[in-house]
């Protein structure tokens, strides 16, 4: 597939791999018309999605949410607060087990690749709250 980098496309693409937080493409075209006034939301969304087809970013569709995107397209997994709905890389080395263990698994199917999402609360949420009475 040929892709073409447009000067719209190049923005987006940077926009997104300075962030951690896997924004949606509301809160990516929110920061890219700063550097953007006129393009449209609908512009952000249609290159997202091109951009993910292409492989260039990863498009992150999570268990009935809205999607999200990644600029680290390198294989990686990610964890989802059920509470807040952030969503954080997750960097841990024993990974390459789980996927070696994986990769058997699969050997005989005819997949694409798996994907794998943790969930629990984020340190934000998970943070006693004070009560006032």
């Amino acid at each position: 597939m040929k892709f073409s980098r447009t000067s719209q496309r190049r923005v987006i693409l940077s926009e997104l791999r300075k962030l951690k937080s896997h924004p949606t493409a509301d809160e990516l075209y929110t920061i890219v018309r700063e550097k953007l006034p006129q393009i449209s939301l609908g512009t952000v969304y249609r290159n997202l999605d091109q951009m993910a087809e292409a492989g260039i970013v990863q498009r992150l569709e999570l268990c009935g949410r809205q999607k999200r995107f990644d600029g680290n397209i390198d294989r990686h997994y990610h964890m989802r607060c059920p509470d807040c709905g952030a969503v954080k890389d997750v960097e841990n080395d024993r990974m390459s087990h789980v996927e070696s263990i994986l990769s058997d698994v699969l050997e005989d199917l005819d997949a694409e690749g798996f994907w794998i999402e943790f969930t629990g609360q984020c340190k934000d949420c998970n943070k006693p709250r004070v009560e006032i009475i």
